[in-house]
């Protein structure tokens, strides 16, 4: 994917917006916090995952495109390099994380509009 590919995706989700964090363009949905990238460190787009299992199999089953720092490693949380991400795998784990942060009645009308 690149760059231009990731911020459409992340914008095409309801309410989210730019920002910044860490002096990176960062993503906020209705104000709340919903994932950054990492251009200049390693450039990666940081996941919030379900859990830890889930991020040691992703980067089990692909080490070139998955990794985390020592920042991260007790967070389930995983670097997916943007070059290299599949689009259709970091929608879905998109969706999951923007359902988890939007306000309750932003996801029950997006889930309606769905």
């Amino acid at each position: 994917m690149t760059h231009d590919e990731v911020r459409a995706l992340l914008l095409s989700f309801p309410s989210v917006e730019d920002g910044v964090s860490y002096g990176e363009a960062s993503y906020k949905v209705a104000g709340k916090f919903f994932t950054w990238l990492r251009p200049a460190l390693d450039d990666s787009i940081v996941v919030h995952l379900d859990n830890r299992d889930e991020r040691d199999l992703l980067i089990e089953m692909d080490p070139a495109t998955f990794h985390f720092t020592d920042h991260y490693r007790d967070y389930p949380i995983v670097l997916a390099r943007i070059a290299t991400v599949d689009p259709v795998w970091l929608k879905a784990a998109l969706d999951r994380r923007w359902r988890k942060v939007a306000p309750k009645s932003l996801s029950k009308q997006h889930l309606r509009l769905t």
